[in-house]
């Protein structure tokens, strides 16, 4: 469906159900979180838990491509309603396989399996059935439910072991829930086609069309989103082992960042969409540099910790919902769905590659070597925000002239 085509609104119940079943299906990546839990209670370490966590990269990069074709298949929500089973798969598989080695990387790979359908298409449902002008604010509901479903599972790991149970119930509780969220979507499904509501067949992606959009302006955000996706994977995937490291409890930090990051989304988004992207993006941007400045440098304040952890929240989860809408804005014509899947596919190269790096740093240099490469990762995010605004700033000098 092109950008000037005419959409059917999504309703009231319709959306909620695509909110609430992105809730129940991002639990299951939520409790990755857990992952440098569950190994090095099995003997491993941060290396071996990313290892883990980036298997499941090679999955999601194909699934990410294939999902427009899969969307095409059989439709975007039923593709959805697919991707709750293998969720619920890598959740049964974190809760009882007993090694931490080569057995927990095929369930990373079976994450990812899921984990990128979903996340590749729940964004392209959302934007082929809302108008252009609404976008950044579904996306920020769609983005906000998906993170409360993100931060809920580490922080029902962090229940289940204040009442003494292992840490796997958090994985079999991830297990149900994507079922649940599967079957929602797979009802969504039922109800879009009783409404003569299926989108037609414009989701696949090809080297033609994603040619186009690297060159177009919404390059820049799926730029961003990638280097901010490795921003927030290396800091909520070993989050627990830098808690460790200074005295912390981990669920402070989920309940912060979660928290603002929600709230942002729900109250603070509306504000935002009406401001220019571009100085917004300053001041997200900056937040989520000044963030991880005090991750760095405040080691022994839980109140800080704390804060910074709502700081990274609120500038992440905001920055995310504007680059999201600029990239679809920004996309060349008829091409919007494309542009958001190389979008989730830079994100989730960043997100899940990254960590095998991290999980490297931190083993050979400590913790605080990972942060300082998230530091730099920030200033790069920053810094293409300033190159757009001053870009922009000499464009419009330049047409002031010609006139």
């Amino acid at each position: 469906m092109s950008d000037t085509a005419v959409r059917t609104k999504v309703d009231g119940g319709e959306f909620a159900v695509l909110c609430i079943g992105g809730f129940l299906l991002s639990i299951a990546y939520g409790v990755t979180f857990l992952i440098p839990v569950l190994v090095g209670q099995r003997g491993g370490n941060e290396a071996l838990a990313g290892l883990i966590i980036s298997a499941a990269t090679v999955s999601t990069v194909i699934l990410v491509i294939l999902s427009g074709h899969i969307a095409d298949a059989i439709g975007s929500a039923r593709a959805v309603a697919v991707s709750g089973l293998f969720l619920a798969a890598s959740g049964l598989g974190f809760a009882t396989v007993p090694a931490a080695g080569l057995s927990l990387m095929t369930v990373g790979f079976v994450l990812g399996i899921g984990w990128g359908t979903f996340y590749a298409l729940g964004p392209i449902l959302v934007a082929a059935i809302t108008e252009p002008a609404h976008r950044i604010r579904f996306f920020a509901l769609l983005s906000g439910s998906m993170m409360s479903g993100i931060g809920a599972g580490p922080i029902i790991g962090r229940i289940a072991t204040g009442w003494s149970m292992p840490i796997e119930t958090a994985f079999a509780f991830a297990f149900l829930s994507s079922l649940a969220g599967g079957a929602l979507y797979f009802w969504l499904h039922l109800r879009l086609s009783r409404a003569g509501k299926i989108l037609p067949h414009v989701n696949k992606i090809s080297f033609a069309a994603a040619r186009q959009v690297i060159a177009s302006p919404a390059i820049y955000s799926i730029a961003m989103v990638g280097i901010g996706g490795a921003i927030f994977g290396g800091l909520s995937s070993f989050q627990t082992s830098y808690a460790k490291a200074h005295g912390f409890d981990y669920s402070l930090f989920f309940i912060g960042f979660m928290s603002a990051a929600i709230l942002s989304r729900l109250f603070v988004a509306g504000y935002v969409v009406k401001k220019d992207p571009f100085y917004s993006l300053l001041v997200l941007t900056s937040l989520t540099l000044a963030s991880i400045l005090l991750f760095l440098l405040v080691t022994s304040s839980q109140i800080t910790y704390l804060g910074a952890a709502a700081m990274l929240g609120l500038g992440y989860g905001l920055t995310y919902s504007v680059i999201n809408g600029l990239a679809a804005n920004e996309a060349p014509t008829g091409l919007m769905p494309q542009a958001l899947l190389l979008f989730s596919l830079s994100y989730f190269i960043g997100v899940f590659g990254f960590p095998l790096i991290a999980g490297n740093l931190i083993v050979s240099s400590g913790i605080q070597a990972m942060l300082s490469v998230l530091l730099l990762l920030a200033a790069l995010n920053l810094a293409i925000v300033l190159f757009r605004v001053a870009r922009r700033a000499m464009i419009g000098r330049a047409s002031l002239v010609e006139e």
